[in-house]
């Protein structure tokens, strides 16, 4: 379970490297859109920070995720600037590739292909009597 701090933290860190990477660093992705970041989990030291990517937009989805990897350095500097007053050490940040979004899709596929008959319904019969309905009250 992560502590207050670390929420605080990585909170801070996924608002401020959105803009970093969308405002700050646009020429990275060539005209391109930036990833958006979905997650970010820091270790109770403060000095690292996992930062999970949701890269859905195009199909080089693995060379953009090299991209960042490779310019982290650059990313950290742009992201120590912005947070140079709030946060005392900037973390070191390690980027994975979010693909749940991706997955959630795949399932909605697959769940939307399957054919599944309808429950029957239980209708009663004319033969049948309804039930009493039960009494409350003495004066019903």
């Amino acid at each position: 379970m992560e502590s207050k701090r670390q929420q605080k933290m990585a909170s801070l860190l996924q608002q401020e490297l959105a803009q970093v990477l969308q405002r700050d660093l646009p020429h990275l992705f060539g005209g391109g859109m930036a990833p958006s970041i979905s997650l970010v989990k820091v270790t109770p030291d403060l000095g690292q920070a996992r930062v999970y990517l949701s890269l859905l937009l195009g199909n080089d989805a693995n060379e953009r995720l090299e991209i960042v990897r490779d310019n982290a350095k650059a990313i950290r500097q742009a992201l120590a600037k912005r947070i140079r007053q709030t946060a005392r050490v900037v973390p070191e940040l390690i980027f994975f590739h979010d693909d749940s979004a991706a997955y959630a899709a795949h399932m909605d596929q697959i769940l939307g292909t399957l054919d599944i008959p309808a429950a029957p319904q239980d209708e009663p019969s004319a033969d049948e009597e309804k039930p009493a309905r039960p009494r409350l009250f003495n004066n019903e």
